[in-house]
Formats: structure tokens, sequence, C-alpha cells
């Protein structure tokens, strides 16, 4: 990562992508999710890598003055710090906060060659903050403990510094409010919404997620790691936002640590019959970081959400690596960990973390050699893709 304090305006600062895909009024989307209706904003090939610039919702809502200059400089932020595109979304943007999410996220780009039924490869290749600051808000009677907090008032946002500490980046909380005393934790940078447009002509709400992936804040999607979604519409139309500088599994105050960033990011068409043969039928969000593979169970009932997870874990483990029914969910309820994503966002999320290398010897005989462990994992691109290349600087509008 860069500086803490290295303020990324659009268009300054490093820009490693194949494309670079600023926020801007043309190019997001505000409370809701990209359909099948929508022009892309920007068109790639399938293992193509965008830079794209992402823009927190806290600071430009209505109830912070829909005015991110004049939020942010009340914390005692530089002028020259807060966000230029930040600004003109708020200036050149609304949305109704009765029926519309406070998400933006920027996008749709269009993947070349998928196709509905195919699986789109989002893999994470570098996350750069762009402003040293954040916020954690809790408000509207929303959170986890719905009717008891926050106590007294509708609305509590804690403005929240980062800065560099012991060569890592950390958030700074006041031990109390407006003490000198400060908790630090670490940041562990991640976007809390990633998706693919869903068919028809109607836009979902950006807040809960879906088959379709958008707001799944699963913390675990930092750099190194790739998220697969089912493709819905050709082209996949994808889209990116909610970006966080940190966030607790379960996110229980209703956000995480809500701040900016500039994403690097590689998009992959995974073919049906490549998807099928390497993890069997995937019909929502599946995580992939080094260790592990994260399959998704989504619903408004927790208990569900975890029901669901599990059967999407067995099907994994299943058609993956061939166990029959019950040795696989012996193997999970001995060796694998299901984790609360989130409890806040209408639709709850739980994923389970299954370590490959519990099934290198599976993997060994059937010749499972590539980095990622299957024949998938070079994707259908028509070339390598060297994410140092020079840069197609490419900053479409909305059609």
């Amino acid at each position: 990562m860069t500086s803490a304090f290295a303020v990324l305006q659009p268009g300054g600062g490093e820009i490693p992508g194949d494309h670079y895909l600023p926020a801007s009024p043309e190019t997001v989307l505000w409370g809701r999710l990209p359909c099948a209706a929508d022009a892309a904003v920007l068109t790639i090939r399938s293992g193509e890598t965008v830079t794209v610039d992402t823009v927190s919702h806290e600071g430009i809502l209505e109830d912070h003055g829909k005015d991110p200059l004049g939020y942010f400089t009340a914390q005692g932020v530089a002028p020259e710090a807060v966000l230029e595109d930040a600004i003109a979304i708020a200036a050149g943007l609304s949305r109704d906060p009765s029926a519309d999410g406070p998400h933006v996220v920027t996008g749709p780009i269009r993947v070349e060659g998928a196709e509905a039924g195919d699986l789109l490869r989002i893999s994470v290749v570098d996350l750069q903050p762009r402003v040293p600051y954040g916020v954690i808000s809790n408000r509207h009677g929303k959170g986890a403990l719905v009717g008891e907090l926050p106590r007294g008032d509708v609305h509590v946002s804690v403005f929240t510094p980062v800065e560099e500490r012991d060569g890592r980046l950390v958030g700074l909380l006041p031990a109390v409010d407006g003490g000198a005393r400060t908790v630090a934790f670490p940041l562990a940078p991640f976007l809390g919404t990633l998706g693919v447009a869903v068919a028809g002509a109607e836009r979902p709400h950006s807040v809960p997620p879906g088959s379709h992936g958008g707001n799944i804040d699963i913390n675990l999607l930092v750099e190194g790691t790739s998220l697969y979604l089912p493709v819905q519409v050709a082209g996949a139309l994808a889209y990116v936002g909610d970006p966080h500088f940190a966030q607790g599994d379960g996110e229980v105050a209703l956000t995480a640590l809500e701040a900016s960033l500039r994403a690097t990011l590689r998009f992959d068409v995974i073919p049906r019959t490549e998807a099928l043969a390497a993890f069997g039928e995937v019909t929502g969000p599946m995580v992939r970081t080094p260790e592990y593979l994260v399959p998704t169970g989504l619903h408004p009932d927790l208990n569900e959400a975890m029901r669901a997870c599990v059967r999407a874990a067995l099907t994994l483990v299943e058609a993956r690596w061939g166990l029959q029914e019950h040795l696989a969910y012996a193997y999970l309820s001995a060796a694998t960990d299901f984790d609360i994503s989130q409890v806040v966002d209408i639709v709850c999320g739980v994923h389970a973390r299954i370590r490959e290398s519990d099934f290198a010897a599976i993997d060994a005989a059937r010749g499972r050699t590539t980095e990622t462990g299957d024949p998938a994992a070079t994707g259908s691109a028509d070339r390598p893709v060297e994410t140092g290349s020079p840069v197609a600087h490419e900053a479409a509008g909305r059609g």
C-alpha cells in the first residue's frame, strides 16, 4: 500500500491496470445496482485488469448534509484531502433515501465473451486507500442491536483517522469521546460490494446481497483473493463499490470503517463447462483465498443463511473432490469454520472456509497443478496479463 497520507484524487497517483475507470456522475450508480438494461461504461476483454476508483457513501449522504467538503472539513480534514469525485457525485446525483440504498458503485463493466451460466472471476490485484480517514456509523436504529442502540439518537457517526504506526496502517478510535487516548486497530482494505448485473430492467436495491453478489461484505476479499459470481446477463456487467478499510465479521454497528479505495481488479470469464468441472454448480458468490475456497449462504433469516451455506459447501466438496455426501458432511463438521459475514444488510450472510490443502492428495491424483488448483485458473483470456504493463487510460461515459 501507499502511504495513508497520499490522497488519490481522480487520475492522480499510480494507475497500474490495463484500463482506468474513474468515479463520476457518469460512471456510477447511487443506491441501486446495474441490471441488464444498463449500458456499460467500459468494455474489456476477459483477462484484462481495470483500476477503478470507488467512493464511500459516508460524507455524501443526506444526513451528513450531502456535502462531503463541509462534512469532512468540519472533522479537521484539509479541503485538498476531500475527494473531488465525492464532491461531484454528491452535487450531481440524487437518490430517494426512502427507497434506495446508500452505496455508490462504479460501473457496469462489460466483459466480452461472458454469457449467462458462465462464472466471472474478479481477482483483487491491488487496493490503495484514497484518503487517510473514514467513518463508522450506527444510524436510524439499524445494526445488530435494533431497539437498543443507538441510545437517544438516530444517527451516530464516528469519524476515524488513519495513520501509519510501526510499519502498518491503523484506524484510530478515541478511548473516550473527545479524549486523547486512542484505540488503534489494523486495516485490511476490501470492497464490500462486487457484483454482476441481474436480468431484466429493474435495478436491485444496493443493500441486500444475492446470487448476483452485490453488498456481500466478506472481509476475506483482500489483495490476492478472488470472487466467483454466476453470470446472469451477456457481458456480465460487473460493478464494484462500498469500499472498506476494515470490518469485523458481523459488521454489528451497521457499517465497517467506510473509506474510499482505488482498486485494481482482473476480470476472467470461466466458461460454464470449465466451471462445472472445477466447482460443480455455483449459484451464488464464492470466494477464493490462497488457503480457502469459500462458498456462501444468504437469507434474511441467519439460521437459513447458515443452512444455505452448508448446502453450498456440500455441493462444492462433493463436486470438486468426489466425496460422498455423508463424508463431505462429516468433513465440514470437523474441519471447516462457518463465519457470519454480516447481519445488518436485510439479507444475512454466512461463509465457509474450506481449506484446500486438506485435499492435496486428491488434487495431485487428478493432476491439478496450477497455482490455484484447477484448470480454469488461467481463465479464457486471449493473452496473459501483466499487471505492470502500460496503462490504457480509458474513462468511458455512461451511454
